[in-house]
């Protein structure tokens, strides 16, 4: 019997991948963890019940999301640590990716108990797969900011990134935010939408940003959308950045020739180039 410092030997905290759509999607490997499981911490009980009772799997669940996760980890943790094993899933996808599953995995890892991956789907990774943009080097942004003014910013920061993005997004924003793509990476810059992916409708529209936006301007998209986006290229990366340092000294007190002024002696480019591109970037946000 293990010392009340010690884990019980069958302590593991299995972090499982389940489908992003299609139910089929569930690995066998998946389906023998759950079924063997003696709880399983998922975000939406109907949800994970639903995905279960499709593989006529039953196992006690207990909710586990943003706003009660404070309260859960003890008990998950405590529940580990008489020998449970417990299953971790998110309502589609690989838990932690953009959700609170890693508090969880990095609280257990701090009472030094066993994590076990299950690996499966990815919204990512499959939006990745099928893109057709290039794979080698990519940055995940989850959702973007919803606060106009954080969201510009965050967007602004993006705009030099060499490596292809991948962001998550709400069907009823998407015209917005690609509009707003196109004005800070520019529209002309690859990108590709791919929606209800593994689903009865799943799509996937490529093109310009600039074409992307205008395309889905009516809203009309329904359903869950990862969209990405091709890395700025080279001469891209040094105006990007000389415009988000303009901006953050204007934001502390400078002003616009000012800041500009002294943007252009730490990059050794000329200040009117840095001015005018100031100048262009607030155009475009007003």
């Amino acid at each position: 019997m293990a010392s009340p410092d010690e884990p019980a030997a069958g302590a593991i905290l299995y972090v499982v991948a389940t489908p992003i759509g299609n139910p089929a999607d569930l690995s066998p490997r998946a389906i023998e963890t759950l079924r063997t499981a003696d709880l399983i911490a998922c975000e939406d009980t109907r949800r994970t019940g639903a995905l279960l009772a499709a593989h006529a799997i039953r196992r006690p669940l207990l909710s586990y999301f943003e706003h009660n996760e404070e309260r859960r980890i003890p008990e998950i943790i405590a529940r580990l640590k008489a020998g449970a094993r417990v299953a971790l899933v998110t309502d589609a996808g690989t838990p932690g990716i953009s959700d609170p599953g890693f508090r969880l995995v990095r609280a257990v890892h701090r009472e030094a108990l066993r994590v076990v991956a299950v690996p499966g789907p990815s919204a990512v990774a499959a939006a990745l797969s099928i893109a057709g943009i290039p794979t080698d080097r990519f940055v995940f942004e989850g959702f973007l900011p919803s606060r106009p003014r954080a969201r510009r910013s965050a967007l602004e920061a993006l705009g030099a990134e060499r490596r292809t993005i991948v962001i998550y997004e709400a069907a009823r924003r998407l015209g917005e935010t690609l509009a707003q793509m196109a004005m800070a990476f520019g529209a002309d810059r690859e990108a590709a939408v791919i929606r209800e992916m593994t689903k009865t409708y799943e799509e996937t529209a490529r093109g310009t940003l600039g074409e992307l936006a205008a395309r889905y301007a009516d809203g009309r998209a329904l359903g869950e959308v990862t969209v990405v986006v091709a890395g700025a290229p080279g001469e891209a990366r040094a105006a990007g950045r000389g415009a988000i340092e303009v901006e953050m000294l204007v934001e502390a007190g400078l002003s616009l020739k000012d800041a500009s002024a002294l943007v252009a002696r730490l990059e050794g480019r000329s200040r009117r180039e840095i001015y005018q591109q100031a100048l262009r970037g607030r155009t475009r946000h007003d």
